[in-house]
């Protein structure tokens, strides 16, 4: 029903930026909320940040202060803005979808590989 795609990964040094985004499509109906989780290696997944449908944002206290998410309506785009990177936020990002038709889970991105490394 509902697709997203995420793309921006890649490798970037400590105190670097890198901007995620997610583009969804199919059939979104009453958006809950959308969120980025991140789950590192041998680490469980966590919320990184998530953005509700009125525009509320909330963030983990590991990235308030360096990250930003943000939403284009009018494009169904969903972004994450990382600055300052660092060693621990290497991980595999995903973008999550939730509403009132999705699964319990919502809807999941394929993940994009972020590596932070020197």
């Amino acid at each position: 029903q509902v697709q997203l795609v995420e793309s921006g990964g890649g490798l970037v040094q400590p105190g670097g930026s890198l901007r995620l985004s997610c583009a969804a499509s199919g059939s979104i109906f009453s958006i809950s909320r959308m969120g980025w989780y991140r789950q590192a290696p041998g680490k469980e997944r966590e919320l990184v940040a998530a953005i509700t449908s009125g525009g509320t944002t909330n963030y983990a206290d590991s990235v308030k202060g360096r990250f930003t998410i943000s939403r284009d309506n009018a494009k169904n785009m969903v972004y994450l803005q990382m600055n300052s990177l660092k060693p621990e936020d290497a991980a595999v990002y995903y973008c999550n979808l939730r509403s009132i038709r999705a699964p319990s889970l919502g809807y999941w991105g394929q993940g994009t590989q972020v590596t932070v490394s020197s």
